[in-house]
């Protein structure tokens, strides 16, 4: 099987690659450089043969940035996203999308469901939104919304480690955002055994269980083996330029009904993440 995967430079992109070309299958990639996201009338050119799938693991992701750049961020997300499913109908082939639990407003008291209309307070999450009801138009597509990645790339779990080994001691972490930290890995491979069959729609993809970013952060030092004190705040003690919803609990039943298997939990995905960080010498 030929997949064309986009954004193969980035944490999950570059995992469904490897993934794939593992499994035998033939991996046509791009990146920001060989596709420019941020000029969707362009992106149909770029396509001299037809792929037998298309996984699009590229985005804009800077959530704050978002609000000062919507034109390229909507871009980058909506447009090209509808360019790239536009091809993938032309060709009657499987398009894979990633989405985000920030489609939701975060104010629901227990789990969003796949079936919750969805409310974005952020750019990004609006450009996601729109993204989410092109592709869904298309019968041969998988949405699948995932939350708080983590992978060989920048994230949140590189971030408190760089902060420790400057020698931080003692950081604030926000403990009102609930949500699933998952591991691009992980994703990767639901992503891969989800290709494969004819059960398209809409999914939502994490690793089990749910922490807030200051439970995730207290984990993170522990199994890293750093002494950094981690003192809870409120989003409202700890601003940022884009608004967050504090619940982002997605509810997975429909990937459990449709036959496809749990990720591990977010604390066995983040001690075989640090594993991975300490064989490759970025954690010491």
């Amino acid at each position: 099987m030929k997949v064309f995967v986009t954004g193969v430079n980035g944490q999950l992109g570059q995992e469904v690659a490897a993934i794939l070309t593992r499994k035998g299958h033939t991996v046509i990639s791009s990146d920001k450089d060989s596709m420019d996201l941020s000029q969707p009338e362009n992106i149909e050119n770029f396509f001299t043969q037809f792929p037998d799938a298309i996984v699009h693991c590229a985005a804009f992701t800077a959530v704050d940035k978002a609000e000062d750049e919507e034109q390229l961020c909507m871009n980058v997300n909506y447009r090209s996203t509808s360019k790239l499913c536009d091809v993938a109908r032309k060709a009657d082939i499987p398009f894979v999308f990633i989405s985000t639990d920030y489609v939701f407003d975060g104010t629901k008291q227990g789990m969003y469901t796949t079936e919750d209309a969805t409310c974005p307070v952020n750019v990004y999450g609006r450009s996601k939104q729109l993204a989410e009801e092109y592709v869904l138009k298309y019968p041969k597509s998988f949405v699948l919304r995932t939350s708080w990645v983590f992978g060989k790339g920048n994230n949140f779990v590189k971030t408190m480690l760089k902060l420790a080994q400057q020698g931080k001691k003692q950081l604030n972490v926000v403990c009102d955002q609930v949500g699933s930290p998952t591991y691009a890995y992980d994703l990767a491979s639901a992503i891969c055994s989800m290709l494969f069959t004819d059960k398209y729609g809409l999914y939502h993809v994490t690793n089990e269980n749910f922490c807030s970013w200051y439970e995730f952060a207290k984990q993170i030092f522990t199994e890293a083996g750093y002494d950094v004190e981690v003192l809870p705040v409120t989003s409202d003690q700890y601003p940022t330029r884009a608004k967050r919803p504090l619940n982002s609990r997605l509810d997975k039943s429909k990937l459990y009904t449709n036959g496809f298997a749990p990720l591990p939990t977010w604390q066995d995905a983040l001690s075989r993440y640090i594993a991975f960080l300490k064989k490759e010498g970025e954690c010491r």
